[in-house]
C-alpha cells in the first residue's frame, strides 16, 4: 500500500508554494498525499517564524496529532522555518519529531523518509540546494485551479533588525527568466487566470544570467522580467513583496505599459519614523519612501496600495508613532497590516531593550487601527457604482448564495452567482463597501 503523506502549511506564500513543490516531488516518488492528518503515515508541518512562539506552537500541534492519531502513530517531521534556526534542537524538545527539514531540502523529503523507513530514528537536512533541482509543481498541488504562485526568488540580503527570515530562508538567490517565463506558459496551457510572482523581495530580483531578458526593456532586472513575463499574455499578473529601497520607478512604467499587469502594489514601510527605520535597519527614510508612493499615486491608472507597519519596537517614543500616523494618513493605503512588535531570537532586535509595554503596543496597535479603518471605508466606498475586473474563485464562505473573488487592484469582492461562473473574469458593479470586502452585481 502507498504510503500517506500529509503536509500541513503555516505561514506565508513561499511556505504554500514549498508545499506545493514538496507535494509534486512526493507523488512523483509514489507517495500518496492525504487531506487528514488523521490517517496519515508521514505527517509533515510545514512551519513559519515569523510569527510569535512558532516553536512552541509547533511543539502543541505535534502533540495534537500525537493524541490524535495514537492508533498508528505516524512519523512526524518538521520542515520550513523552524526547522531550518532550530536544527537538532527539535529532537531534544520532541522525541515523537524523526525529521527535520530546512527551507531548501523540499525535493529531498522522499529520501529522507525512506532513511526512516530503513531504519534510521532521526534524520535532518538544512544544506542548500542543489544544482538541478527542479521547481515544476503539478497542478494537483496547486492551492487554486486559477490562481498560481510562482517563485522567482528565496531568501533574503537585508538583514532588517527586527527580521528572522534572512537566518531561516539563506540568502537571496533569483531563478532564471527563461524558467519563470516557461512556467508560466506551462500555467496558461494548464488554464490558469492568474499568477503571483513571489518572494520576500521580488523586486530585489538578480539572476545570474541576462537569458530571456535582453530583449526587454527595464531600469533593473525586475522590471525587464515583469515585462517578460506579461509577453507570455497570462491574463492578470500580480507580484509581492516589494522592498522599498529597490523599488524602481520603471516597476509603474512596466504596469502602465501592460494591462495585465495588475494595478496593486505591496510596499511594506513598517515605521514612519526616521529614528526608527534607522534602528530596523530599512536602509530608506520616510522621505525616500514617500517619493516612491509619489511615482505610484501619478501612476495614469489607479493603483491600489498596501503596507506593513510594526508599533511599539524598541524605544518607539510617542513621537515617532506620531511620525508613522502622519505617513499613513499621507499615503492612504487601501490596506494595512498591522503588527506589534515581538521578539524574535537571533535578530539584532532582540538584544535591544523592548521600552515599550504591552499595554502601550496595544493602545498604538488600536490607534493605527482605528485612523487606517477611516482611510479604508472612505476609499472603498469611492468604488460605489463602479465596475470592477474580477476573477471567480470560489462559492463565498458567508453565503451560500455568493461567489467571490479578486478584483484586479486586489480587493476582495463578493456577488450573487452559480458556481459554474468559477475560473471566469467578469465585470462585477460595486453596489456596497464593507470594511475589507465589496459586493456587487454581475454585469451582462
Amino acid at each position: 500500500m502507498e504510503t500517506r503523506v500529509y503536509i500541513e502549511t503555516h505561514g506565508c506564500q513561499m511556505n504554500v508554494a514549498d508545499t506545493e513543490r514538496a507535494a509534486t516531488g512526493l507523488r512523483k516518488a509514489g507517495y500518496q498525499i492525504t487531506e487528514s492528518a488523521d490517517t496519515a503515515d508521514v505527517v509533515l508541518l510545514n512551519t513559519c517564524s515569523v510569527r510569535e512562539r512558532a516553536e512552541r506552537k509547533v511543539f502543541t500541534r505535534v502533540g495534537e496529532i500525537r493524541h490524535n492519531a495514537e492508533a498508528h502513530k505516524p512519523v512526524i517531521g518538521v520542515m520550513g522555518c523552524v526547522a531550518q534556526l532550530e536544527g537538532e534542537a527539535i529532537f531534544d524538545n520532541a522525541a515523537s519529531i524523526q525529521m527535520v527539514i530546512g527551507t531548501r531540502a523540499t525535493d529531498r523529503i522522499a529520501s529522507l523518509i525512506e532513511r526512516i523507513k530503513d531504519g534510521e530514528r532521526t534524520v535532518i537536512d538544512l544544506a542548500e540546494r542543489q544544482d538541478g533541482e527542479n521547481w515544476d509543481v503539478s497542478p494537483v498541488e496547486r492551492h487554486s485551479p486559477h490562481v498560481a504562485f510562482v517563485p522567482i526568488i528565496e531568501g533574503c540580503n537585508k538583514f532588517c533588525s527586527f527580521c528572522i527570515v534572512p537566518y531561516s530562508r539563506g540568502r537571496e538567490n533569483s531563478r532564471p527568466a527563461v524558467e519563470i517565463v516557461k512556467e508560466v506558459q506551462r500555467l496558461i496551457q494548464l488554464g490558469y487566470k492568474e499568477i503571483h510572482l513571489i518572494g520576500q523581495n521580488v523586486n530585489s530580483y538578480r539572476p545570474r544570467s541576462s537569458e530571456g531578458l535582453k530583449s526587454f526593456s527595464g531600469a533593473t532586472p525586475f522590471c525587464k522580467l515583469v515585462r517578460a513575463v506579461a509577453e507570455t499574455g497570462m491574463p492578470r499578473i500580480k507580484f509581492t513583496t516589494s522592498f522599498p529601497r529597490d523599488f524602481h520607478p520603471d516597476i509603474v512604467a512596466a504596469i502602465e505599459e501592460y494591462s495585465n499587469l495588475c494595478d496593486w502594489i505591496h510596499l511594506p514601510v513598517q515605521s514612519g519614523s526616521d529614528r526608527i527605520l534607522r534602528l530596523m535597519r530599512r536602509g530608506h527614510n520616510a522621505a525616500s519612501y514617500l517619493e516612491k508612493i509619489s511615482v505610484i499615486k501619478r501612476a495614469s491608472r489607479r493603483l491600489s496600495l498596501t503596507s506593513d507597519i510594526i508599533v511599539g519596537f524598541p524605544g518607539e517614543t510617542e513621537r515617532d508613532f506620531e511620525d508613522t500616523l502622519a505617513l499613513v494618513r499621507e499615503c492612504q493605503y487601501d490596506g494595512l497590516y498591522i503588527f506589534k512588535y515581538s521578539q524574535r531570537p537571533g535578530t539584532p532586535a532582540a538584544k535591544f531593550d523592548d521600552t515599550v509595554s504591552v499595554a502601550e503596543k496595544k493602545a498604538r496597535f488600536l490607534e493605527l487601527e482605528t485612523v487606517q479603518r477611516e482611510i479604508q471605508n472612505r476609499i472603498y466606498r469611492n468604488y460605489l457604482g463602479k465596475s470592477l475586473s474580477v476573477l471567480v474563485e470560489g462559492r463565498s464562505t458567508r453565503s451560500e448564495s455568493d461567489m467571490t473573488g479578486h478584483s484586479t487592484c486586489h480587493k476582495v469582492m463578493n456577488f450573487r452567482g452559480e458556481p459554474g461562473l468559477e475560473g471566469q473574469i467578469l465585470n462585477v458593479a460595486v453596489t456596497e463597501a464593507k470594511t475589507n470586502s465589496l459586493y456587487g452585481e454581475l454585469l451582462g
